[in-house]
């Protein structure tokens, strides 16, 4: 199994084989977490021009995400994992679109495979793969906005490789720690507190608390996804 790790959404256009594209703060963490409040279905959608046709076409289906951390207006949900830990969303539908996440599945072009990537279901994540046995796994570590690298995506694309050789990280958690004083530390600056709450920057770093993956199928502008334990 060869194993690339790439960066940003230059990286996610070169991506090939089974591709995990990785945002651990936040986009990848929310919709593991609003799978675990009872989400039937996330599709994530790339532009907001199309997130609102399908509110339209679905008044019942909810929508979330933002543009710079912020969330968009209208919208019924943020992209705060803090804002799905308890939300209401059993049998519902949402619809997803952030600044780079999403933007990077957009950017995908020739995966044979797509799965989002977090540190929170890491591990489960390496255990599909193995399963799968692809001979390239591209693991695309998106930063912030698809432009700039950032200390979790890298983490987290390390850590999943890690895990792929059996050869796991040993300090992840000081790790993942050390992130708050990194590019964690928006989440801990008063100014900041109603775009980045500082229980985002908790549920985000927990290592493995998912025993599922979120597979991705592109179709007509749109990924939808499948929540797989593994």
């Amino acid at each position: 199994m060869e194993i690339e790790i790439l960066h940003l959404l230059e990286g996610a256009k070169q991506a090939k084989g089974l591709t995990v594209v990785i945002d651990v703060f936040r986009a990848f963490s929310c919709e593991c977490y609003m799978y675990e409040a009872g989400a039937d279905k996330v599709i994530a959608v790339g532009t907001l021009e199309k997130t609102f046709e399908l509110k339209e076409q679905h008044p019942d289906w909810i929508l979330a995400g933002e543009r710079n951390g912020i969330m968009v207006e209208g919208f019924d949900y943020g992209n705060s994992p803090a804002g799905f830990e308890h939300a209401p969303l059993a049998g519902k539908t949402v619809v997803h679109t952030t600044s780079a996440g999403v933007q990077g599945l957009a950017a995908v072009t020739c995966a044979d495979e797509i799965l989002t990537g977090a540190l929170v279901n890491a591990a489960a994540i390496a255990r599909y793969i193995k399963k799968k046995n692809p001979e390239h796994v591209s693991l695309v570590a998106m930063g912030w906005n698809g432009v700039k690298q950032t200390e979790e995506d890298e983490l987290c694309a390390e850590y999943i490789a890690s895990l792929l050789k059996e050869e796991p990280l040993r300090d992840i958690e000081d790790r993942a720690l050390q992130l708050r004083y990194q590019e964690g530390k928006k989440f801990f600056d008063f100014k900041q507190k109603d775009v980045f709450p500082e229980r985002d920057f908790w549920l985000s770093i927990r290592h493995d608390v998912f025993d599922h993956v979120i597979r991705v199928i592109p179709e007509d502008g749109m990924y939808e996804t499948e929540w797989i334990k593994a």
